[in-house]
């Protein structure tokens, strides 16, 4: 079995979610979909939330009933037949029914969760009841029913596998299942979902609980590149990357794999396959535990980090000051990225700042504290232990006049990380691109 997930843009329109089906009808191995949420559709039920948290009744009203449209709309340019589209209105005011009476209770988080997942299970529902139409028999799989997360808001990946396989053994003769990325239940039974980009995840886990022989990440590009084509000049695609090579890449900003997603593919190694929907021929980027002998693979970036530095003489030869330092953030469930260390002060970095008040005054029991906002990680990842020498000094000579405010070297034989002011952030990676990398074709 395979694990295929298709994100917002892949089904961004009826025409898209055409191409989805007859990508996954195209052979009849068995298979499970992973949706996401039509694009566009999470941001306006964000903006539904905000609005009723603010008490704006009104606008959450009208950003409800430019949604419907948008969906009746989208359900004329899905559905040909007379009936199809009597069952995708009977979805469409389920969902929008449900939405409509959150607006006329109060405000509540548990509420917000619920809004967020209508964007999941319109999808699934309107894309199995499109399969249908086309006399193409799909299951749809509530993902509420097998994902769940626990007190500690992490996957309850036993729960999960022992739900699915139970669903799946319901149905033996059937080869395709449609299911919602993104949404779960939490350790109450309450609505919840494994946070922004949470469908890469969900397509991990149940790969890694059915024992899939391949999880296809499916988007708007044709795999994984060597550095940001955003702004990059020119950019090449990887063929092959290791787990540890994607999970850094991941992590550290690149846009195309949610950071969770690795984990649960490599601890049952699973190949990922990164694929383009608008070019199903092209051959995407492997994911394997495959490691190829090169020393630099890719580069990523990650925007929005606060590099705090603690300085005390009183850290001089002092036993337990780092576990002091760490539970501070481990306090406020804030993670730390790059951290480097002197005789008389730590720099670290974070990328979440919802908590940064309170940290910066517990911190500053300890000694003096100060904080440089608007920076950016920069993340070249390859396959460098210490024994490949150069490899640091060809990177540091590719910008050696933009300043560096951290490097991290070590930590992990797969990346070197540089904290720089975000107004540097074009330059160094098309700097670093000229100079570290050899073009296919040069």
């Amino acid at each position: 079995m395979k694990v295929l997930k298709f994100g917002g843009t892949s089904v961004g329109s009826p025409e898209r979610m055409h191409r989805v089906a007859e990508l996954v009808t195209q052979s009849s191995e068995p298979k499970i979909v992973v949706l996401s949420a039509v694009s566009g559709t999470t941001n306006t039920l964000v903006q539904i939330g905000k609005a009723l948290q603010l008490k704006q009744v009104d606008e959450a009203n009208r950003l409800t009933t430019d949604l419907k449209e948008h969906y009746n709309s989208f359900c004329l340019g899905l559905l040909a037949e007379k009936s199809a589209r009597k069952e995708s209105k009977a979805i469409l005011e389920s969902h929008f029914e449900i939405l409509s009476a959150i607006i006329q209770n109060p405000f509540s988080a548990d509420a917000e969760k619920e809004i967020l997942a209508q964007g999941e299970l319109l999808s699934t529902k309107l894309f199995t009841a499109y399969l249908k139409s086309q006399g193409m028999p799909a299951v749809l799989l509530p993902a509420l029913e097998f994902m769940r997360i626990d007190a500690n808001q992490e996957p309850d990946e036993a729960f999960t596998q022992e739900r699915l396989k139970a669903l799946l053994d319901q149905y033996s003769d059937t080869k395709l299942f449609i299911t919602q990325g993104y949404i779960c239940l939490n350790s109450q039974n309450q609505i919840d979902n494994l946070q922004r980009g949470g469908s890469d995840y969900t397509a991990s886990l149940i790969g890694a609980a059915v024992k899939a022989e391949e999880i296809q990440i499916w988007t708007d590009i044709d795999g994984m590149h060597n550095n940001d084509p955003r702004i990059v000049k020119r950019t090449f695609r990887i063929d092959r990357l290791s787990f540890d090579e994607a999970a850094e890449l991941a992590y550290f900003g690149a846009k195309i794999l949610h950071p969770f997603t690795i984990r649960p593919a490599q601890r049952a190694n699973i190949p990922v396959r990164l694929l383009n929907t608008m070019d199903a021929q092209a051959p995407g980027t492997l994911i394997s535990d495959h490691q190829e002998d090169r020393p630099i693979t890719a580069v990523a970036a990650k925007d929005g980090i606060t590099a705090i530095k603690i300085k005390s003489s009183r850290m001089l030869l002092a036993y337990g000051f780092l576990r002091k330092v760490f539970e501070v953030f481990e306090k406020y469930k804030t993670s730390i990225d790059l951290i480097t260390t002197s005789e008389v002060g730590i720099s670290l970095t974070i990328d979440d700042q919802q908590y940064l008040s309170d940290i910066l005054q517990e911190l500053e029991t300890y000694g003096q504290v100060e904080v440089d906002s608007n920076h950016t990680i920069v993340c070249v990842v390859g396959n460098m232990p210490f024994q490949k020498v150069g490899v640091l000094k060809k990177i540091v000579d590719a910008i050696d006049d933009i300043p560096i405010r951290m490097l991290s070297y070590g930590g992990s034989r797969f990346n070197i990380s540089l904290l720089i002011d975000n107004q540097y952030k074009v330059e160094t990676l098309n700097r670093l691109n000229e100079h570290i990398f050899t073009f296919p074709n040069q």
